[in-house]
């Protein structure tokens, strides 16, 4: 989803997003609890009504090193409530070499447990009512918590996108099918009167059909993109691709690979390069060797955040092939800089990217190399994508994200009233 895990989020100071303005998100479900009320006004009310200690409970922390977009998506929202006011808390599994516990931005994470411990060491502390909050937000990254079981509060979760075919490209065939049977057959069952908050319109789309969640229970809100994305400097003298994510199976970037190198053909000077770090680096450095890219495709592996920016604002075109996605994050992050996209037509993607006007979506090898050539080789299409990128990037805020999500919250808190 987007650059955590690339650039050194969690090591820096937290970004001032202050300035970030405000964008009035509806949210399905929320019913009127609070409607147009900043998040400081939301956090206040829900105290009133008694709801003053959150938990969230996730698969991984941000300072994992496979921490990636719902990471940084859960940091953004609960760095905001806390700042307004609410005692928010972190419990996921352990970081290894780390210690259990860390405050960071205004909210404390407990850290403990392995990657698959975590589960069920939470559901059992909540079953015994240890160190009980007011309301929980459960984040369903694959393998859900079964929060439903053990906790009778007010309670959302973030679900970013079905994993799916995910489960096979991660995991040896036994525990993919586990996981696939737990998503697709076990888990809608218990979360059918869960309030779902997902990212893009259509993500929910693929929710409500493939795990028959009901319409009424899923709402949409977007993240946001840090105010620290913004045109300037310079573009590339020569054609420039960038991709930024994880170095994993559902990202796709041999898929990216072997479409740049058809457009070399046309573009004998493009470069490219894909920021990022993971355990498919050597297979994708065995990709890059086999089409012949090791002049013109770099692979630098994490990044510091202003380098980030400058790829950004540099690259004539951004890349995104992933398989599945809940929004595309790296996108908008982009699309801030005044740079279009070229993406897989995907459940998030198709929200992220709006197909001809911010950027291009397109289907496998061919079709992404075809989408890629038209943006490169086309001064006014690439130019008019990019200003119509960064206005669409313009109205999406974290501090909007923050507050939708807390409405959210706070509707089913008047929901049990």
């Amino acid at each position: 989803m987007s650059s955590v895990g690339v650039a050194s989020h969690a090591g820096g100071p937290e970004r001032d997003d202050r300035g970030a303005g405000a964008v009035g998100v509806r949210v399905a479900g929320s019913g009127d609890a609070g409607q147009g009320a900043s998040c400081e006004e939301l956090a206040q009310l829900a105290i009133g009504m008694g709801v003053r200690r959150i938990e969230i409970v996730a698969w991984r922390d941000l300072d994992d090193p496979e921490a990636g977009g719902s990471e940084l998506h859960s940091h953004r929202i609960a760095s905001r409530w806390a700042a307004a006011g609410l005692d928010v808390g972190f419990r996921t599994s352990a970081v290894p070499a780390q210690a259990a516990a860390v405050e960071r931005s205004g909210y404390r994470a407990v850290r403990r447990n392995g990657r698959y411990g975590v589960f069920p060491a939470v559901a059992w502390e909540g079953i015994r009512s240890v160190d009980r909050a007011d309301a929980l937000v459960e984040v369903w990254n694959g393998m859900p918590f079964f929060s439903p079981l053990w906790f009778h509060g007010p309670r959302i979760v973030f679900l970013h996108h079905v994993h799916a075919e995910m489960w096979r490209m991660a995991l040896p065939p036994s525990l993919a099918a586990l996981g696939h049977s737990i998503e697709s057959t076990i888990a809608p069952v218990l979360y059918r009167r869960s309030r779902i908050v997902t990212l893009s319109h259509s993500s929910r789309e693929e929710i409500i059909s493939m795990l028959r969640i009901p319409a009424h229970q899923v709402s949409v809100v977007p993240p946001g993109v840090d105010p620290c994305f913004t045109p300037g400097g310079e573009r590339s003298r020569v054609p420039l691709v960038v991709a930024v994510g994880r170095l994993v199976p559902v990202k796709r970037f041999d898929l990216l690979i072997e479409s740049l190198a058809r457009v070399r053909s046309s573009f004998p000077d493009l470069e490219a390069v894909i920021i990022g770090e993971g355990y498919e680096r050597d297979h994708l450095e065995a990709t890059r060797q086999r089409f012949g890219a090791e002049k013109w495709l770099q692979l630098p592996g994490r990044v510091s955040d202003d380098d980030l920016r400058t790829w950004y604002r540099r690259a004539w075109v951004v890349g995104a092939t992933s398989l599945r996605e809940g929004w595309g994050m790296t996108l908008t992050e982009a699309a801030a800089c005044a740079t279009p996209g070229v993406a897989t037509r995907i459940a998030g993607h198709r929200d992220a990217v709006m197909d001809g006007t911010t950027g291009l979506l397109a289907e496998g090898v061919e079709g992404l190399a075809g989408a890629f050539e038209r943006v490169l080789g086309d001064e006014l299409l690439r130019s008019r994508l990019g200003r119509a990128a960064e206005e669409h990037a313009r109205s999406l805020t974290w501090d909007a994200t923050a507050t939708s999500t807390l409405r959210a919250l706070l509707g089913e808190v008047t929901a049990r009233v």
